[in-house]
């Protein structure tokens, strides 16, 4: 498994000079070659490999006056930014004809100069980590890093970026193998998850409230975007005004992801498994109306991607069910099961009911958990089970019924299978 692991540096002046050369190179490189592409691609001719555009927009251009300035920087960041632009392209065929799942993507753009910017180089640029703890790039120097912690192993890679409220972190790519961690009862410790507004998430034996960091900065951050607005274009003060709006959005983002990574892995340690509703959060920001802030500020995709990644890293069972599954509106009695919730647009105003069939008082959370542990067992169950009808290179095999002998199968033992016939099971042997 890969994983990335992020440290702010703290560059001196000169070397945030040089990075922000690498960076434009990159971008220069990166238009350059989709303008090579569009223009082929324009006069029916075939599409330029990438040996082709290395050598017209990385070789060929640094011998020209106009571009002389692209051997300033490492050729390993020009190249993977071509390699970016490969990737970008092969994403978008895949995703026309059906071979990528997600959303369509689209053809890749010129870049434009933005907040965030990130240039990557690989072992081929020769970058390391000094002894004394400092970041060697090649043509860049030594930049001083902020270690939090140790990395498990040699990195293959390290991405330098530079976020919009103007921190600079470097990001290693490193190949781990997966840590199982001691198998817990899973009758005692596998809980449901039910993600909301009211209630961040309610699990089996506790809920999680609601942080809501964007509402609690939203008028610092209203105060801050209104003094923006009143910032002549192109000043000094401008760019000061909107270095302290990134600031308030990377305070709230940081604070986000903290509490998504602390939850996420006290709930992989506590629960063998994991039963999760599949959310259209996109949908239910739209569907919602003025809810539709609250729905982004709970971040619920990035908790759900986070929880099955640490699942698989860990040996813990992760299940998504169905999003049309009716939790809330389903008795979780084991005696009742009937669909007697409150249906219809006022359903989320209730918080709890009552069931007309078996008199059983819900609370809307809690019952909503019970079901989605209910399901998630019963799809687990039947995971394992079609697991099992698979052999060892994944194909589906059917299993054998009480006496039903294989296809591929020795003759019957016995007088007639010694001398060489058919066995005394074959039709033709009876009779």
């Amino acid at each position: 498994m890969k994983l990335r692991y992020n440290f702010r540096v703290y560059p001196s002046a000169s070397q945030c000079g040089k990075l922000a050369r690498a960076f434009g190179c990159a971008r220069v490189v990166w238009n350059d070659a989709l303008r090579v592409r569009r223009d082929a691609h324009a006069k029916g001719l075939p599409r330029p490999t990438a040996a082709e555009l290395s050598k017209q927009v990385i070789t060929e251009a640094r011998k020209m006056p106009e571009r002389a300035w692209l051997g300033e920087v490492s050729v390993v960041v020009l190249q993977q930014s071509l390699r970016d632009l490969e990737t970008a392209y092969s994403n978008f065929f895949a995703s026309k004809n059906g071979a990528r799942r997600g959303p369509a993507m689209g053809l890749p753009k010129m870049k434009k100069k933005t907040a965030r910017q990130a240039i990557r180089f690989t072992a081929n640029a020769r970058w390391s980590i000094t002894a004394g703890g400092k970041l060697r790039l090649p043509k860049i120097g030594d930049i001083d890093v902020a270690w939090s912690r140790e990395l498990p192993c040699e990195p293959t890679s390290v991405t330098v970026v530079k976020d919009p409220s103007g921190r600079y972190f470097a990001s290693f790519v490193v190949e781990v193998d997966d840590k199982p961690w001691p198998e817990l009862d899973v009758e005692e410790t596998d809980t449901g998850i039910d993600l909301g507004l009211s209630s961040y998430a309610v699990l089996r034996c506790r809920k999680l409230a609601s942080p809501k960091f964007f509402r609690r900065q939203e008028r610092k951050l209203r105060r801050a975007q209104r003094a923006l607005s009143r910032k002549q274009k192109g000043s000094n003060n401008r760019r000061k005004a909107r270095q302290t709006v990134a600031r308030i959005h990377a305070r709230i983002a940081d604070q986000r992801r903290d509490f998504i990574e602390q939850e996420t892995t006290r709930i992989v340690r506590e629960s063998q498994a994991v039963y999760v509703e599949y959310l259209n959060v996109k949908g239910m920001a739209t569907r919602r109306g003025r809810l539709g802030k609250s729905v982004h500020d709970q971040s619920l995709g990035t908790f759900v991607r986070t929880l099955e990644a640490k699942c698989t890293r860990y040996g813990r069972t992760f299940v998504k069910v169905d999003r049309w599954f009716p939790s809330t509106q389903l008795c979780s009695n084991p005696r009742c099961g009937r669909l007697t919730g409150p249906k219809g647009r006022q359903q989320l105003r209730i918080r709890t009911w009552t069931c007309t069939e078996c008199g059983t008082r819900h609370d809307r959370d809690e019952n909503a958990e019970a079901n989605i542990r209910a399901a998630g067992r019963k799809r687990a169950a039947a995971m394992r089970r079609e697991a099992e009808r698979q052999n060892a290179c994944g194909e589906h095999v059917r299993p054998r019924t009480p006496g039903q002998r294989s296809s591929k199968q020795e003759p019957t033992r016995g007088p007639t299978a010694a001398r060489g016939g058919t066995g005394g099971n074959h039709p033709r042997s009876r009779g």
